[in-house]
């Protein structure tokens, strides 16, 4: 059942890692794999994930509009979460994990929505929401679930960053390259230090001094983002970021190490280049 399939169980067996006596019952004596028939088996399972991300999407959008139209009280449920179980036997938890995943999708497509071509992402029915697809799985959506102003704050910039440097068509590749950027740099970023300043006024100053290199550095990436998107590998960022930090005379690795704190909001990033 669908909804069994792209919800997580909760328990000791949801670890996500496969288990040990599975991969040793693999290893039996078989004809040798060819490489035309190992290009066509992972074709396959490509094809099988991307159908999986689809139907995340579609099923986003059927959650999102049946909760709003409170779908539980014609049929007599008392609630969402009794719905869920009576129609199709998943957990509260589960039932709430669904709204996570809808809430989150339903930001995401704000943001992109506020920034491409209305007749191109305009939302509609469940039947066509795979529009909403941003190759996203269900347990990255849930991950982000609190941090829906960061991933919509982060993809807004990073859009306008893109049309306004013209150097980029905000095209469905391209979308779809920030959107999956934005929510893999949400997940990855550690929680936001304390705000108390330190007693101690050397540490406070020392403190304001980082802060101020800091932003400078995060504006400086900016810049760099703004001729090499975020979508880009370090490395093809480098080929194309080399000239441009000759040009304003910064070391390259001060340059992707900005670009890198720009997309993340890590500080990490800097460590042993520009702090």
């Amino acid at each position: 059942m669908l909804l069994h399939a792209l919800v997580p169980s909760s328990g000791p067996e949801d670890d996500g890692v496969v288990g040990e006596h599975d991969e040793d019952q693999e290893h039996v004596a078989r004809p040798p794999l060819t490489v035309t028939r190992a290009r066509e088996m992972t074709a396959g399972l490509r094809e099988a994930m991307d159908d999986v991300r689809r139907s995340v999407a579609v099923l986003a959008a059927w959650v999102r509009d049946a909760h709003a139209a409170r779908v539980w009280l014609p049929l007599g449920n008392p609630s969402w979460e009794s719905y869920c179980d009576a129609e199709f036997g998943i957990s509260r938890a589960q039932a709430y994990r669904l709204l996570d995943v809808a809430r989150s999708l339903a930001a995401i497509h704000g943001a992109v929505a506020a920034h491409t071509d209305p007749s191109r992402t305009r939302d509609s029915a469940p039947a066509t929401a795979a529009a909403l697809d941003y190759g996203l799985s269900q347990r990255a959506l849930i991950d982000v679930s609190g941090r829906s102003s960061d991933i919509v704050e982060l993809i807004t910039r990073r859009l306008a960053t893109l049309a306004h440097s013209g150097l980029q068509d905000l095209d469905e590749a391209t979308v779809r390259a920030v959107v999956r950027q934005a929510v893999r740099d949400v997940r990855t970023a550690p929680p936001s230090p304390p705000a108390d300043p330190p007693a101690d006024p050397a540490i406070a100053a020392e403190r304001r001094l980082v802060d101020d290199l800091a932003a400078h550095s995060y504006a400086i990436g900016e810049l760099m983002l703004e001729v090499a998107p975020a979508y880009l590998s370090d490395s093809d960022a480098a080929d194309v970021l080399a000239l441009l930090c000759e040009q304003i005379g910064k070391p390259l690795e001060h340059g992707l190490a900005a670009r890198r704190y720009a997309m993340s909001g890590d500080r990490r990033a800097l460590h042993g280049t520009v702090l």
